[in-house]
């Protein structure tokens, strides 16, 4: 049973955790994430915990394919009073800031995060995982080719598994040797991977298990799953369930989702398989 640490506190994962996603960017690819108000968000986030989330990742800057990057002030105006409002309303809920800003991965530790969700693991911010370290925090850390705004031209792979745990390999070695303790890793789909590369990339998911790390998996109504489908955002959460399901099945520990009570579900009837006698 893997364990997450953070700041004195402690997160066991004795079944697989459900990561609910709060963005307050104006642009999210899924349309009916966007938070337009503070009670929207308040609103989404009380049911959230209401469908018994386990973590709550927020995040300011869009990061989907040809995001324009904003102002850390800016992000940190997003981010900052979504996270004192949790903090201040459900203080034993585990709290994400999906960053890729050493600044604001900095900012929003002090308000209450415990985890940094990093994107790019540390490359798009070379004081990142320092900071991580000093915190003394979670830190999770994906794979990405390319950035945001290039990940989806052309990504290329010798071969997609392979080239991912060759990138993870070396960036568990660099946070372990930083000082960092407590590590989730990320596969990273939707970022930098062609559709089929990302099928690819599910098919071999327990592959990640010799890494030694929980395992988060984000499929939640991305692409991989509207293209293939020929369906919008808003209609992928069938698609969004059958993955996850097929992570549960692979050794998942956290999934990411837009959907809190689904994916509960999930975790819940799969618990119920695997311990069966």
């Amino acid at each position: 049973m893997f364990t997450l640490k953070s700041r004195g506190k402690e997160l066991p994962i004795r079944r697989p955790l459900v990561m609910g996603v709060v963005n307050r960017t104006p642009d999210s690819f899924y349309t009916a994430s966007r938070m337009e108000s503070e009670e929207d968000y308040k609103s989404l986030i009380d049911k959230m915990v209401s469908q018994g989330v386990d973590i709550i990742d927020v995040g300011g800057q869009s990061t989907k394919p040809g995001a324009e990057m904003i102002s850390i002030e800016t992000e940190l105006e997003r981010v900052i009073p979504t996270i004192e409002y949790i903090k201040d309303n459900y203080p034993n809920l585990w709290i994400s800031i999906d960053t890729f800003n050493s600044a604001v991965a900095e900012s929003a530790v002090l308000a209450g995060a415990l985890i940094v969700n990093d994107i790019s693991a540390g490359t798009l911010d070379n004081k990142m995982i320092e900071t991580v370290s000093a915190l003394n925090c979670t830190y999770c850390c994906m794979h990405m080719q390319g950035t945001p705004k290039t990940m989806q031209t052309n990504p290329t792979y010798d071969d997609v598994i392979e080239d991912v745990i060759a990138f993870l390999n070396p960036k568990i070695n660099e946070c372990t040797n930083a000082g960092i303790e407590s590590l989730i890793i990320d596969p990273g789909f939707g970022f930098g991977k062609t559709l089929s590369q990302n099928y690819q990339l599910v098919k071999q998911l327990n592959r990640l298990s010799a890494l030694g790390f929980p395992r988060l998996t984000g499929f939640s109504r991305k692409s991989m799953i509207s293209s293939l489908l020929d369906i919008s955002s808003d209609q992928a959460l069938n698609g969004t369930t059958v993955l996850n399901t097929y992570a549960l099945l692979n050794g998942a520990s956290i999934l990411r989702v837009h959907d809190v009570l689904e994916a509960r579900q999930a975790v819940q009837i799969i618990e119920a398989i695997m311990t069966q006698s």
